[in-house]
């Protein structure tokens, strides 16, 4: 009967490591719309869009790193002066507020994940998305307060 244990042990293991596996990847599909584009400045970006609350808390939490086009929508369900912080990122970013009619309306560049949760990033005025792209990408994109974003969410204003 010792002979089965490693054998039935072995199954056990590798089903929940399935299970497990698929709980992740549906938590991910149910968090992120699928990707979309995105224009500001002289930058064209793949975003992927976060309208939960899940999604929006998560962020780029954990991503290792980040492609020169990549980044990360947070659209918010009204304006307000939304805080981000830098709880386990691992790569700069440059941050950027929008308001209601995709204008940008306040910025912080090459943020540093460093500043964990010590440092939250605010603007003074309303917003209603976030954007999240790597560090460098304001300037490289020549992005400046006043600059207007193209971009569709679905469901969304």
């Amino acid at each position: 009967m010792s002979k089965w244990r490693p054998h039935t042990t072995g199954i056990v293991i590798g089903g929940l490591v399935l299970i497990l596996v698929a709980l992740v990847a549906s938590y991910a599909s149910r968090n992120f719309q699928p990707s979309s584009d995105l224009r500001l400045g002289s930058g064209v970006f793949t975003i992927q869009v976060a309208t939960t609350d899940a999604a929006r808390i998560q962020g780029l939490s954990g991503v290792d790193s980040l492609n020169a086009n990549q980044g990360l929508l947070m659209v918010f369900p009204s304006d307000d002066t939304w805080g981000i912080w830098m709880k386990d990122m691992k790569v700069p970013l440059d941050i950027i507020w929008m308001n209601n009619e995709k204008k940008v309306i306040y910025m912080v560049t090459d943020a540093s994940p460093d500043l964990g949760t010590t440092k939250t990033f605010k603007p003074k005025d309303s917003a209603r998305y976030v954007l999240e792209v790597p560090s460098g990408t304001v300037k490289n994109a020549g992005i400046q307060v006043g600059s207007l974003a193209t971009f569709t969410v679905v469901g969304s204003q």
